[in-house]
């Protein structure tokens, strides 16, 4: 019985062994095939190369674009004293609120943005500021901007309050009884599009180098609302001056340093340049546009200036111009407060104009 005992432990000793010698001599071949892929570079990568590679995806770029077109002064109505007969308003009687936008709505019905220069109230106040020209019309004739396709207005200028604060009062609320938005001395206007938000911001500053502390005031107003970019409107310059003065480059100049995008300019009643500044553009006067405040003016000469800016993932990668040339009445001799599209000899002679006066852009 005991030898049977011997025999079982002396069999399961040989088998424990044997069991470990093959463990070990497993573990050795493993660490040499381990140390020859070390030492072996070259078949280590080439076994790498072998695994299949993971699919590395590209972020996603998304492209959007932004169309805006500025236009100038725009006065509905007209000052009292110049008589009822071809005024502004004896045309609107003739011939309704659409007819004053019907020679260019082509292209402002075509863009996102429309941005004007409003140069008069809608008001039935009858107290004038003390002044050369006081501009109304009846709040009704709002439906002029509209049914033009003008999308926002700037109302920082000369001529806003002329039935003074009564006057202005009854012009914002009637602009708001209209869904158009405004923006001019404390008032921004922020346009969101894809989650890009542009923020607007209007200046009255007639040759006056301080007015720095207006633009850092406006910037202000605008980085708190976490704008992407920036646009200021600025009613400046000397009237019927077909060169920008040396006030309205510095300020200009200034504001884009600061971080505006797009100057845009008005109140010469004339075109003037247009300059491309460390690859931002200036518009230093838009001239008159639909422009009751004269019945025959002289110079019928204005434009449509027209921006795209292109982002990818929000960012600005790119801007590109156009200038679509105007005259601002249906006559040479007359007129009708109906600015139209030029073509042909007219669209060169008024490019020509410009490009006159302009700095850093090509127009022709």
């Amino acid at each position: 019985m005991k030898k049977n005992y011997m025999y079982i432990l002396l069999t399961i000793l040989i088998v424990v062994l044997m069991g470990l010698s093959g463990l070990w001599a497993f573990k050795f071949m493993e660490n040499k095939i381990n140390n020859n892929k070390e030492s072996n570079p070259v078949n280590n990568q080439e076994e790498k190369e072998k695994l299949p590679e993971e699919e590395i995806e590209e972020p996603e770029v998304k492209t959007s674009t932004i169309l805006l077109s500025a236009i100038g002064d725009c006065t509905i109505g007209y000052d009292d004293n110049f008589g009822y007969t071809n005024s502004f308003n004896d045309i609107y009687d003739k011939n309704g609120p659409d007819f004053f936008f019907s020679g260019v709505k082509e292209i402002l019905e075509n863009d996102d943005l429309t941005i004007a220069n409003l140069e008069t109230t809608f008001t039935e106040a009858t107290v004038k500021n003390p002044k050369k020209f006081n501009f109304k019309a009846p709040p009704s004739y709002v439906d002029i901007l509209t049914r033009g396709s003008i999308e926002v207005v700037n109302v920082a200028n000369n001529h806003t309050l002329d039935y003074k604060e009564v006057g202005y009062q009854d012009t914002l609320k009637t602009l708001e009884n209209a869904n158009i938005p405004y923006f001019g001395y404390d008032y921004t206007y922020v346009y969101q599009k894809d989650n890009i938000k542009l923020g607007l911001g209007g200046i009255y500053c007639i040759e006056d180098k301080t007015c720095t502390q207006k633009i850092d005031k406006v910037i202000k107003l605008l980085q708190e609302q976490n704008v992407d970019n920036m646009i200021i409107s600025f009613h400046w310059g000397i009237e019927y001056d077909y060169s920008q003065s040396s006030t309205q480059t510095y300020l200009a100049h200034y504001a884009i340093d600061k971080g505006v995008d797009l100057v845009l300019g008005h109140h010469p009643h004339v075109l003037q340049g247009i300059e491309n500044y460390k690859g931002k553009y200036i518009v230093y006067s838009l001239s008159n546009f639909s422009f009751g405040g004269n019945k025959n003016s002289k110079d019928k000469d204005s434009m449509i200036f027209q921006m795209q800016l292109t982002y990818e993932n929000q960012n600005l990668t790119d801007t590109a111009i156009k200038v679509y040339p105007v005259r601002i009445s249906t006559y040479d001799n007359r007129n009708d407060y109906r600015p139209r599209l030029v073509d042909g000899e007219e669209k060169t002679r008024i490019l020509k104009k410009i490009q006159t006066y302009s700095v850093g852009v090509n127009l022709i």
